[in-house]
């Protein structure tokens, strides 16, 4: 098994539009153990390799990393695994059964699945055969489609019987999508049924969450995804209140306006997403979470949502700075 499977760890979430090279990087120098690109379709990698390929290339200071695909086909995802495995050499590749999004879910992806045990296990079986023992395979649930229909506890013994090493799940339905609150007792009912680690998702927002889940036991770590777009501290602040047991302040404002400028520069750096421009742009829904909870940020909410260049931002930001 691998090492990193071995302890309990801190997840960064595949998150679509957010986990790119640049925020997995930060991720980690902030504490996650292992993180995962953004979810990528088996379709996309079969047909349009070199254009999908730009979502799954990895970095050797973010292993162990994974790479997330999704798919409704066994034959698709087998070949989609063969070709990640060999091309970008992840730590382990992911199967997607949990996202809830209409565009997924359209494509009998994510969490469409769940109402497939037997397809999904099929899926998993041809994943395992088709990166060869190159990496282990994990997958992504959710604990069932509807409250009427919770199968987390199936679904689980089959992804075991089909190979996989691990399996993280959220506590949510699909129908709930990300309202309401996550079951972490029916994580925990899985984690104690099944031989390999679970690792568990949804609530989690602050490092006291991360310490009650933990002390908890069950889960072999935990999962962190939209928290950790607002606050990457999280991480550190946890991985603090592991080794320490002592909190840590939160993050100046100082300190979370210099966070938001490095990761712009990064980014317009890395060129994913075009010229400076349009990174900018591109970057704004993130801009405003970074944002939230400053103080004096509501007033600059309408700027940064307009927000175009490096320098209009440093503008807007240095106004958080000024003492009120």
């Amino acid at each position: 098994m691998a090492e990193w499977l071995n302890k309990f760890g801190l997840y960064l979430a595949p998150m679509a539009g957010v986990s790119d090279c640049v925020f997995r990087s930060l991720c980690r120098e902030m504490g996650a153990d292992v993180v995962e690109t953004e979810f990528v379709s088996a379709e996309g990698v079969l047909q349009a390799w070199e254009r999908t390929r730009a979502y799954v290339e990895l970095c050797e200071e973010q292993r162990p990393v994974g790479v997330q695909i999704f798919g409704a086909h066994p034959e698709s995802m087998q070949e989609a695994a063969r070709i990640i495995a060999g091309e970008v050499h992840p730590d382990f590749i992911d199967i997607n059964a949990g996202c809830p999004v209409p565009k997924v879910v359209g494509r009998n992806g994510g969490a469409s699945l769940l109402k497939e045990p037997e397809l999904l296990q099929s899926i998993a079986e041809a994943v395992v055969r088709g990166v060869e023992g190159a990496c282990p395979v994990t997958a992504k649930i959710r604990i069932g489609w509807d409250v009427e229909h919770i199968c987390a506890s199936e679904v689980c013994h089959r992804l075991v019987e089909a190979g996989v090493s691990a399996i993280t799940i959220h506590g949510r339905t699909r129908s709930q999508q990300y309202g309401g609150r996550a079951d972490w007792s029916v994580i925990r009912r899985c984690a104690a049924e099944v031989t390999v680690p679970v690792i568990g998702n949804g609530d989690i927002a602050t490092a006291d969450d991360v310490m009650r889940e933990k002390a908890a036991g069950g889960v072999a770590g935990v999962m962190i995804g939209r928290a950790a777009m607002t606050n990457p501290w999280i991480f550190r602040e946890a991985k603090q209140l592991m080794n320490a047991g002592a909190p840590l302040p939160p993050p100046s404002v100082q300190e979370r306006v210099s966070f938001i400028l490095r990761h712009v520069r990064l980014a317009i750096a890395d060129g994913r997403y075009g010229d400076e421009g349009s990174t900018v742009r591109t970057m704004r829904a993130r801009l405003l979470a970074y944002a939230k909870g400053i103080p004096g940020s509501k007033a600059q909410r309408p700027a940064l949502a307009r927000v175009s260049s490096l320098a209009e931002l440093r503008e807007i930001l240095s106004r958080l700075l000024l003492p009120s």
